[in-house]
């Protein structure tokens, strides 16, 4: 792996992250609820565009640089987890696992549509 690629993956990763706070909060303050939609449109979006990576076959270092590194700081599971965890904490069991099959689900349907999507380009 070149010394270009790596910064350029950092680069990407740095900007995923960016995005991922961005959207986050703006979805979050606009639909104050008690299931985190913020990270739930953070996840469905990322896993779309990975469908439409995998479905368009996109290999090699443009899938390293989009998939790893942007994308790939772009969603977040470690949030997911936690939230899902807080919700049970907080005695909202049913929001929990909601949010946990719910999020896991959706995250399936939208990137078998993005490959689907990818694979017609």
């Amino acid at each position: 792996m070149s010394v270009i690629l790596v910064v350029a993956l950092a680069v990407l990763g740095g900007l995923g992250a960016v995005a991922r706070l961005l959207l986050d909060g703006a979805v979050s303050q606009r639909l104050a609820r008690p299931l985190p939609f913020g990270t739930l449109a953070v996840n469905l979006s990322g896993a779309f565009a990975l469908g439409v990576l995998a479905g368009a076959a996109v290999d090699g270092d443009a899938l390293r640089l989009a998939g790893l590194g942007l994308l790939g700081s772009y969603t977040t599971f470690s949030t997911w987890m936690l939230e899902s965890h807080r919700l049970a904490e907080h005695g909202a069991l049913r929001l929990s696992l909601l949010n946990l099959a719910g999020s896991l689900a959706a995250g399936l349907g939208v990137a078998a549509v993005g490959h689907w999507l990818g694979s017609a380009l």
